[in-house]
């Protein structure tokens, strides 16, 4: 891969990270909230049907997901097992997609 491509792999990687940092500190915050509130799993997901503002957040969690998990996979596999090349690439894309429509797929059952 290309300096170039490298170094567009590395911004996206830390751009996620952050992202995925703000996520994961807003999903446990809430849930740490709602569940000391009283809510049930039941009670908490009766408020996010119909909830815009819910599914964006978690599809944009999902999208950060889909984006930082495989980059990190990338380079596991380079390091430990020297896969390269094109095979590596489409395998993680594949990889990527899958992940991105099983994440939205579960925002889709909490929110639809």
């Amino acid at each position: 891969m290309s300096a170039r491509g490298e170094t567009t792999l590395w911004i996206a990687q830390r751009a996620s990270a952050a992202v995925l940092a703000l996520c994961v500190a807003v999903h446990i915050g809430v849930m740490v909230y709602a569940v000391q509130g009283g809510l049930s799993a039941a009670e908490i997901l009766a408020r996010t049907r119909g909830s815009a503002g819910w599914a964006a957040f978690y599809g944009v969690f999902v999208a950060a997901v889909a984006v930082h998990v495989p980059i990190g996979l990338r380079a596991v596999a380079v390091e430990w097992l020297g896969w390269r090349g094109r095979s590596l690439g489409v395998a993680l894309h594949l990889f990527a997609a899958l992940l991105l429509a099983l994440g939205l797929r579960a925002v889709w059952a909490v929110v639809a």
